[in-house]
């Protein structure tokens, strides 16, 4: 029992120093240099930031991702909010005052930027680059925790890697205060305060990894420091923690809702594409405002139909969903005795079942392709020994057969194994396809795989 526990204590002892940070750790001092230095908005730093202000407002204003993630690099904005959190493990008052100041300064020099950009130029339009800054929600406070846990893991290790840059791009701080200066500019102060929401929640969950790490690593306390001090500062911590979290929580739960709203919207849209003569010609689903719109041409909608399609909603769980349906083209009654319209309406009708079928044909085709991989499959666990199969389908002509020939299956199969019993093996595999495929005129050829 005792060696038993003993085996057990070792496996958990050489299990945990994969996780061990204190072997990669630098030198305290030199850890504490590098964030004193980074904290600086003044100098390199300074024009480094002004760059990357107007390069991520280029890049929100013209759409482009990879701008936007070049702004991103080369932004200094973890600095300051590293030295907020390391500052305030260590209750170093004097650093974490320094901290707050640059940061300021970089937050607001940012804002003045980017509203005057978008103020001056001719492009307004809120591409879906703006637009993905003005939601925050519980899944960007995760984003922010774990990428600015790594990256302040980063910062305290010898071996630096390639993480800071990855934490950069992840947790993307320098876009959402474009967004924001875009938002002022425009007197849209919904993408205001949304974009600096999704910056509060970066800065603070960054500022709070990077003083869970500096409190593992134990970084010295490099003042003298009343308890009482330290109540307080871990209460405001934690006020702090839950003004900015709970807010992400309601919009994270709103976010599910909407998605489930889209894809129970898509399927119900997708039923009634068809409905009594009518073909959906256009359709478009608000799921912010749970709104579904749906163009239809064909015979004029009476209120009863309307009212039908609406009650078909409920099937797809889109209760209390505001569904507006519009006539893009419309024949009326009046006109259904006329001949040339009755004959388009037909002719519409055998375009939209042609279509169809087309369509099944295509999906048809295209599991057809693969029809080698399936069977390959299936009958590994039978003859083990066949390892490659490949199957297509053909008209064969004799003499004897009619003009249009027999449609016949060609199944081509390697083995491994001996082919001395190559007829008899052959055959075997022959009736089984037979069965399987349910088809008579199947032709097998067999042969030995090279090598063996």
């Amino acid at each position: 029992m005792a060696m038993k526990s003993q085996r057990l204590h070792n496996f958990i002892e050489e299990v945990t120093k994969y996780f061990d940070l204190e072997s990669d750790l630098d030198k305290l001092d030199k850890v504490h240099e590098n964030i004193v230095k980074d904290i600086a908005i003044k100098g390199t730093n300074l024009w480094i930031l002004m760059f990357a202000i107007i390069v991520a407002s280029v890049g929100l204003n013209m759409n482009s991702t990879a701008v936007i993630i070049g702004a991103m690099l080369i932004s200094p904005l973890m600095g300051p909010i590293n030295g907020m959190g390391y500052s305030i493990a260590t209750y170093d008052f004097a650093l974490l005052r320094q901290s707050v100041k640059n940061f300021t300064f970089a937050v607001v020099a940012s804002l003045i930027a980017s509203t005057t950009y978008f103020a001056l130029s001719p492009i307004s339009t809120a591409y879906s680059e703006l637009l993905a800054r003005t939601s925050p929600s519980i899944y960007d406070v995760l984003i922010a925790l774990f990428g600015g846990t790594a990256g302040i893991i980063a910062i305290t290790s010898k071996q630096k890697g390639n993480v800071i840059p990855g934490v950069a791009i992840a947790t993307a701080l320098m876009p959402p205060l474009c967004t924001a200066g875009y938002g002022l500019a425009t007197g849209q102060f919904d993408f205001f305060f949304g974009a600096l929401y999704l910056f509060t929640i970066n800065t603070v969950f960054i500022a709070l990894s990077a003083l869970l790490v500096s409190q593992i690593l134990k970084f010295p306390i490099r003042t003298i420091v009343e308890p009482e001090q330290k109540r307080n500062v871990n209460r405001w911590i934690w006020s702090i923690i839950m003004i900015v979290l709970l807010p992400s929580i309601y919009f994270g739960y709103q976010l599910v809702q909407q998605e489930k709203f889209k894809e129970n919207a898509n399927r119900f849209i997708s039923n009634i594409s068809f409905f009594e003569e009518n073909y959906l010609l256009d359709s478009e689903v608000d799921a912010r405002e749970k709104f579904i719109l749906l163009v239809y041409g064909g015979t004029t909608f009476t209120e009863s139909q309307k009212e039908a399609v609406k009650l078909k909603a409920l099937d797809f769980q889109l209760k209390g969903a505001k569904i507006n349906i519009n006539q893009g083209l419309a024949f009326k009654e009046t006109d259904e005795k006329n001949f040339e319209i009755a004959n388009l309406r037909n002719e519409i009708d055998v375009f939209y079942q042609k279509l169809k079928r087309k369509e099944y044909e295509i999906d048809s085709i295209q599991k057809r392709k693969k029809y080698g991989e399936f069977l390959l499959k299936e009958i590994q666990p039978i003859f083990p020994e066949i390892v490659a199969c490949s199957f297509s389908e053909s008209y064969l002509f004799t003499d004897s057969t009619t003009t249009e020939g027999n449609l016949t299956y060609f199944v081509y199969f390697k083995s491994t194994g001996n082919l001395e019993n190559k007829e008899l093996k052959r055959q075997k595999l022959t009736n089984w396809l037979k069965r399987r495929l349910s088809h008579d005129n199947i032709l097998v050829i067999l042969e030995k795989k090279e090598g063996n």
